[in-house]
């Protein structure tokens, strides 16, 4: 017999819908589910070995201060950094990302995305989505994004662990930008990890201590995180458990079971390694990131905002910028594919970093590059892709496709490629519609 909230669960009988909803929404657990209904499902078979985790660079990485760099171009179109030499032939990356020097030949660089609209909002919605939108602040997110979409695909596996994870959380809440499920049901909107897991005092917020919890009250926490894993121990042993929904089940997992808690404690991390990722908020949301796709979630996005920092929209002051900000993100991208490399889970996990646009190919009088959806590029590493390519270049400045032009919807073509979803796929709105996943796209076949 267990006690919860002054509920007393005795038997199997017990273990009725009303029972299961009061579970559900026990308050000392921090938990706060998505509202849930039970999706349309595809008959297209989604590779379940397979994960992504993205670095979206919300704001616009410059391509010609990182992978496409034009040495023998004037200053104001070269900038201040110098190209190093990488494992990749044919490859120069900055001179502040000196570990991808050796990691390059697991690489695959992308020179030659190219698109129309240079508006934040506006092109992070084909970025994530697929879909070009003008004017998407005014008119909000219409299509469903890609980590919504294997989010939908993905919805009867991993049932201990939610699909989708934003880390620390989905822009939304900053900028309104465009990662969440659109016209899906909401269960396939991200869970918010919810804080820098580089600080000390982190703990992700749906399985944290509300402030209000004093000190006093953390053993009656733990008493009930052990009475929660032995109901979940009984509970799943039950035959009633088989019988309910998968929408249920997978709220009983996230309300009861260890194994999100777990997959969220760095802690268990070794020392040595958690220093090798960096003491940052790159390094330490690698490395959660690679914790939680090991542990079942499908589509992990890494998001960090901080002006002038973590945030790519360097229309001012780009060199002290980039100086800041990439041997954090060179450090964790290269330790997480190494990392992975040592695990024996590289084909199984597909490794992406990129914006909504790239820069401008001329410094300013501002010390900046502006807007620039014309070129941009795209990083991308294992999943089952062919590593070691360079695809596409550009002109002599920068400024777009000198060959092999691609799309957005070419990339996330390719992504949903590596992770098994027919890029022809469609989803349900709420009119009952089939809608594409993509309007548009071919998964690039240098990669596959």
């Amino acid at each position: 017999m267990l006690t919860l909230r002054g509920n007393v669960i005795q038997s199997a009988a017990a273990l009725d819908r009303r029972s299961f909803l009061t579970l559900g929404a026990l308050p000392a657990l921090g938990l706060a589910l998505p509202q849930s209904v039970s999706a349309n499902q595809s008959e297209v078979t989604a590779r379940e070995d397979v994960s992504i985790i993205l670095f979206f660079m919300a704001g616009g990485p410059s391509h010609i201060d990182m992978y496409d760099m034009k040495p023998d171009q004037p200053a104001e179109i070269r900038g201040p950094f110098a190209p190093i030499e990488t494992s990749l032939p044919g490859l120069s990356v900055c001179d502040l990302m000196p570990r991808h020097a050796a990691i390059a030949d697991k690489l695959s660089v992308i020179r030659s995305i190219t698109h129309d609209l240079s508006v934040h909002d506006d092109a992070t919605h084909w970025l994530q989505t697929g879909y070009p939108l003008l004017n998407a602040r005014q008119k909000g997110q219409q299509n469903p994004s890609q980590g919504s979409v294997v989010s939908y695909f993905r919805s009867d596996s991993a049932k201990a662990m939610p699909p989708y994870v934003c880390i620390p959380e989905d822009y939304r809440r900053h900028l309104g930008f465009y990662e969440h499920a659109a016209f899906l049901s909401s269960r396939h909107n991200a869970l918010d990890a919810g804080g820098d897991p580089s600080l000390g005092n982190y703990r992700p917020p749906n399985f944290a201590l509300p402030k209000e919890i004093d000190v006093g009250r953390i053993q009656d926490r733990r008493q009930l995180f052990s009475a929660l894993d032995q109901l979940h121990r009984k509970t799943t042993s039950l035959p009633q458990f088989a019988d309910l929904d998968d929408v249920q089940q997978q709220s009983f997992e996230l309300v009861c079971g260890s194994q999100a808690r777990k997959a969220f404690d760095l802690s268990q991390e070794p020392e040595q390694l958690r220093d090798r990722y960096g003491r940052h908020a790159y390094g330490q949301s690698a490395l959660l990131a690679r914790r939680l796709v090991e542990s079942g979630v499908s589509f992990v996005t890494i998001n960090l905002y901080e002006k002038d920092v973590d945030w790519w929209d360097d229309h001012y002051t780009i060199e002290p910028n980039l100086r800041k900000r990439l041997p954090a993100y060179d450090q964790a991208l290269s330790t997480l594919i190494e990392d992975l490399e040592a695990r024996g889970q590289r084909d199984r996990v597909l490794v992406a970093a990129f914006g909504e646009f790239g820069r401008a190919p001329r410094i300013d009088t501002r010390a900046g590059r502006g807007h620039w959806p014309k070129a941009m590029h795209a990083v991308l590493s294992g999943g089952g892709l062919k590593d070691g390519q360079i695809v596409g270049t550009t002109t002599h400045d920068g400024g777009e496709p000198h060959d092999r032009p691609l799309k957005p919807a070419d990339l996330l073509a390719t992504m949903y490629h590596a992770i098994g979803i027919d890029r022809s796929a469609t989803v349900i709105d709420r009119q009952n519609r089939p809608i594409p996943i993509l309007p548009e796209g071919e998964p690039i076949r240098e990669l596959i």
